[in-house]
Order: structure tokens, then C-alpha cells, then sequence
């Protein structure tokens, strides 16, 4: 194990090097603007596909600026399209959560540590909607809960749906006890519970990677997502071994997509 020590360079200095490894930037005033604005090593990222792949990284012939640029635009666009896709699904996923818990077990349905696997932390849950109701919540519906009921002082599924992250909301999904009551939920899906329950979490990784503004292009996110025994028709086979035995296809974007698309065909999204 070394000791890093890379001497800080200047955005003039960074682009300098790149000219020097073989990569054409025509306009060095454009090119500065958007090293000041996106920082060099969030562009770095996309340089890869127009490098030699050699240790000095080297650029191949014809390698321009623009081409970075474009690529990093592309999957700036991506992402905004993919939130966009998964917004709808994580909102109909509440909605369902909020429906089944609160019909099959009342208004206040998280608060009885019966309806989850004895291995969920309840009290945690429980620890953190208190935090999220507590007096400094902007959430007006929180507030006014507060200050027109005391008991419970908690309030009911249909808001406490609302304040819990994406990730939050699927942990509870998967940690639903009663077989009926996830079956209830997936059945809108027209998934198994046991499938659904990996998608939910894949999707809540990839997107919290475009709500952080990550790079969500050439990477792998997150879990890997179950795949059914009985795909849909029409299906992609992800199960194929790619060239490079590296990659693995379930936490690729193009596997994620799929479930995106299949998600929004089965529920009418």
C-alpha cells in the first residue's frame, strides 16, 4: 500500500495533461468553463471509452473534448428519465402499502410489531418516525396531525408512507410477516412477493444513484435483483453470459431497465 501523492492541479493544468495524452480540445475557454462547473474528475469518467486502455491513458486518435462532453450529457438526460419511470413506480408502491397495511390492519398499522419478521428492528422504525414527526418537520400534514391529535401520537400509514424513504418503504415490504398481506401488494405487480421484494430494493439503489446525480451509464448498481422462474413474454434473456465474465448483467442498466418496463406495463403506469 502506497502513499498518495498527486500535487494538485489547476483546471488549465488538467486540460493541459489531457492535450498531452492525445485528446483534442478545440475551444480551451469552453473547455475550462465546464471543468469549473462539473470538476475534472466527475468528467474523467467518461474518458474511458476514447482511451487506449494502457496505464498512461493515452487517448485514441480523433478523441475530442465534445465527445466527452456529449457522453456526459447523454447520461445526465438518462437519469432524469429514469427518475422520471421510477417516481411513478415508488408512488404506486406506497399507495399499494398504504392500502393493504391499512385495510387488513387499521389506520396505525406499523405500529403493531406483530405484522413483521421477528428479525426487523421495529424499534428502529418506530425511533425513526419520531424523529421525522418531531416539531422541526416542515411537512404541513405532519404538523397538523401534531397539533390536532394526541393519540396516537404517531400518525396514521397513509402519512407515515409519505415521509419514509423509497429504501425505507421496500425494507418494510420485505419485512412484512404475513404471507397475505405481501401477496396483496404484489399482486398489483402481477409479480411473486419473493421477486418483488429484490426489485423494489434494486430500483430504490439506482434511484438514489440519479437522485445523487451519479454516474449511472457503464456501471453496476447496487443489488442484484431476482429474476422470475416465468419471465413475461417477450422478455430479453438476462441470464447470458456476457464476453467479459466481469460484468455481471443484474446490476447493469439495461437488466434494471427491464424491470422498469415491465413494472409500468403491469400496473398501467
Amino acid at each position: 500500500m502506497t502513499t498518495y501523492n498527486k500535487p494538485v492541479l489547476t483546471t488549465a493544468q488538467h486540460i493541459a495533461q489531457w492535450k498531452k495524452r492525445g485528446l483534442a480540445v478545440p475551444d480551451m475557454a469552453r473547455a475550462e468553463h465546464y471543468l469549473n462547473v462539473v470538476s475534472y474528475y466527475r468528467l474523467s469518467a467518461y474518458t474511458f471509452p476514447f482511451q487506449k486502455g494502457n496505464p498512461d491513458h493515452q487517448f485514441n486518435q480523433g478523441a475530442c473534448f465534445d465527445d466527452i462532453l456529449d457522453l456526459y450529457v447523454f447520461d445526465r438526460e438518462l437519469r432524469l428519465l429514469i427518475l422520471d419511470a421510477i417516481e411513478r413506480i415508488e408512488v404506486a408502491f406506497r399507495a399499494g402499502m398504504t392500502n393493504v397495511m391499512a385495510q387488513h390492519h387499521g389506520t396505525h398499522a406499523y405500529i403493531d410489531k406483530a405484522i413483521f419478521d421477528t428479525r426487523y428492528n421495529h424499534n428502529w422504525l418506530i425511533n425513526q418516525l419520531k424523529q421525522k414527526c418531531a416539531e422541526q418537520n416542515s411537512e404541513v400534514f405532519i404538523a397538523h396531525y401534531r397539533n390536532k391529535y394526541k393519540n396516537p401520537k404517531l400518525p396514521p400509514i397513509w402519512m407515515v408512507m409519505e415521509i419514509l424513504t423509497f429504501r425505507e418503504v421496500s425494507v418494510l415490504f420485505t419485512n412484512l410477516r404475513l404471507k397475505e398481506d405481501k401477496q396483496a401488494i404484489a399482486q398489483y405487480w402481477g409479480m411473486p412477493d419473493t421477486v418483488l421484494k429484490s426489485w423494489f430494493r434494486a430500483l430504490s439503489d439506482l434511484r438514489n444513484v440519479c437522485a445523487h446525480h451519479a454516474r449511472t451509464w457503464n456501471r453496476e448498481i447496487g443489488s442484484r435483483p431476482r429474476l422470475p422462474k416465468k419471465p413475461p413474454a417477450r422478455w430479453p434473456d438476462l441470464t447470458k453470459a456476457l464476453a467479459d465474465p466481469k460484468i455481471d448483467m443484474k446490476r447493469r442498466l439495461y437488466c434494471l431497465s427491464t424491470l422498469v418496463k415491465t413494472m409500468h406495463f403491469s400496473a398501467r403506469l
